[in-house]
C-alpha cells in the first residue's frame, strides 16, 4: 500500500513513528507537507499535485494537521477525499473538533458529561457569565488554543473580568468554563484508534500550574480506566466522528467530564507512559478499514 502521512516536519516523534511502523508492515511510507501541495480542481477529475508529480497512486492518508494550518490542510484532505483514498480521519471531523464550541455543542447533544461551559459575544457582564459556571474560580479558553496555550485560571471575579477585558479588546473569541478543583491539576488522555481505546495515560501538571500538558512540563503515567471513563471516551469519539483521536478527561465528584478532543493526537506521551505501539495500530487500521471504502 502506498501511505502518505501530511504533516510540515518529518522529524517529529509522531510522524517518524508512523513511518518506521508503516515500512514494517511492508507498506511504502512518505511524508508530504500539505503547504507545498497544489489543488487542481476540474470536472470528474479531482487532483493534487506535489513537487513534480501528480498524487494519483496514494491509498490511504494520515493527516498531522497542525491547528495553524487547520484551513489549507483540511483542503487537501478533503481533495484526497474527492479521489477515493482513506483517510484516517476526515477533514469534516478535523474541522469540527478543532473548532472547541462547536465540538462542544456536538458532545452535548450526545449527552457527554463535560465541565459547565458559557460562550457569550463580548459580554461585559461578567458577573453574570461566572455565575452560569458556578461561580469562581474559572477557566477562560481561547477557541483557537492549543497546548495549554490561551488558557487561563481565574481565581477571583475581578481576575475574571481583567481577563476577559482583555480578550475583548483584542476581539478573541473565548470560552469560560467551571473549574474542577477535584482533578488536582490532573487529566486522563486516552487514545482511541478504529473506535477501541488503545493506551490510556494520566498527566499531572507540575507543581503550581493546573494545566497538565506535557509540552509544559507536566509528567505521564499510564493508567486503567474505570468503565464509565472508557464509555465516555469511546462516545466521545463517535460524536464526532473521529475513529482515531485522543480524547482528554477530567476526574470529577460527578465522574469522568469530557475536556477536549483531539484529532492529531502525539504519540510520544502515550507510548512513552504505557510501553504500547500506537503506531502499529494505526498502520492495522489503515489495512482493515482501507478496502472497505
Amino acid at each position: 500500500m502506498n501511505i502518505v502521512i501530511l504533516s510540515r516536519n518529518a522529524h517529529l516523534y509522531s510522524t517518524k513513528r508512523l513511518v518506521e511502523e508503516g515500512v514494517k508492515r511492508g507498506h511504502k511510507v512518505e511524508v508530504i507537507d500539505p503547504l507545498k501541495c497544489d489543488i487542481i480542481i476540474e470536472q470528474e477529475k479531482p487532483t493534487i499535485f506535489y513537487k513534480d508529480r501528480y498524487l494519483d497512486y496514494v491509498d490511504a492518508i494520515i493527516p498531522r494537521i497542525g491547528a495553524s494550518i487547520t484551513f489549507y490542510g483540511c483542503a487537501v484532505v478533503r481533495q484526497f477525499e474527492m479521489m477515493n483514498v482513506f483517510t484516517i480521519v476526515t477533514s469534516n471531523a478535523i474541522q469540527r473538533s478543532r473548532d472547541k464550541l462547536r465540538s462542544l455543542q456536538h458532545l452535548s447533544k450526545a449527552g457527554i458529561g463535560m465541565p459547565k461551559t458559557v460562550f457569550t459575544n463580548y459580554s461585559r457582564d461578567v458577573e453574570e457569565v461566572i455565575e452560569h459556571v458556578g461561580g469562581v474560580p474559572v477557566i477562560i479558553k481561547l477557541l483557537e488554543g492549543t497546548q495549554g496555550l490561551g488558557v487561563v485560571l481565574a481565581e477571583t471575579k475581578n481576575a475574571a473580568e481583567s481577563v476577559l477585558e482583555a480578550f475583548n479588546g483584542l476581539e478573541a473569541r473565548v470560552i469560560v468554563q467551571e473549574f474542577i478543583g477535584e482533578a488536582k491539576g490532573a487529566d486522563l488522555r486516552a487514545l482511541i484508534v478504529d473506535g477501541q481505546v488503545v493506551g490510556a495515560m494520566k498527566r499531572q501538571g507540575k507543581d503550581g500550574e493546573f494545566r497538565s500538558n506535557l509540552h509544559r512540563g507536566g509528567s505521564a503515567e499510564v493508567i486503567r480506566l474505570s468503565e464509565a471513563e472508557l464509555r465516555l471516551a469511546i462516545n466521545a469519539s463517535q460524536a464526532l466522528k473521529l475513529p482515531v483521536c485522543g480524547v482528554d478527561m477530567l476526574q470529577s465528584s460527578r465522574g469522568p467530564l469530557i475536556l477536549e478532543v483531539n484529532s492529531t493526537p502525539g504519540l510520544e506521551g502515550i507510548e512513552g507512559a504505557t510501553q504500547k505501539n500506537i503506531a502499529k495500530n494505526i498502520i492495522a487500521y489503515i489495512e482493515r478499514n482501507r478496502n472497505k471504502k
